[in-house]
C-alpha cells in the first residue's frame, strides 16, 4: 500500500474556488481503480489549510491517479490557490491493521 499525506496553505482569496477543485478532485478519485481512500480535510485551527490523505493499492494505482485528467486539472490550478509551499510526504506501507480504541 501507499499512503500521501499533504497539506496545501491556499490563498483566503481563492479559497472558494480551491475548493471547488478541491472536492471534484476527491470525489472522482475515491471512484478510481486502486484508491483505497482518498480524504481532504480542513484543519480545525486554520480554515485555509487543506489536508489530503490518500491510500493506493500500489504503485501503479498512484501513477495512474497522477494521469487522470482530474488530477491534471488540479495540479494546473494549484499555482493560482497556494499562499505557502505544500509539504508531501509519501508512505510504503508493507502492513497495516486497524487499532482498537
Amino acid at each position: 500500500m501507499l499512503v500521501v499525506h499533504a497539506t496545501f496553505p491556499i490563498d483566503p482569496d481563492h479559497r472558494d474556488e480551491a475548493l471547488d477543485q478541491i472536492e471534484t478532485l476527491a470525489e472522482r478519485s475515491r471512484e478510481e481503480n486502486g484508491v483505497i481512500d482518498y480524504r481532504v480535510a480542513v484543519a480545525i485551527d486554520n480554515p485555509n489549510q487543506f489536508k489530503f490523505f490518500e491510500e493506493y493499492e500500489d504503485e501503479a494505482a498512484f501513477e495512474a491517479h497522477a494521469q487522470t485528467d482530474h488530477f491534471q486539472e488540479f495540479e494546473a490550478a494549484l499555482p493560482t490557490f497556494l499562499a505557502g509551499e505544500p509539504d508531501v510526504t509519501r508512505f510504503d506501507v508493507a502492513e497495516a491493521s486497524t487499532v482498537e480504541l
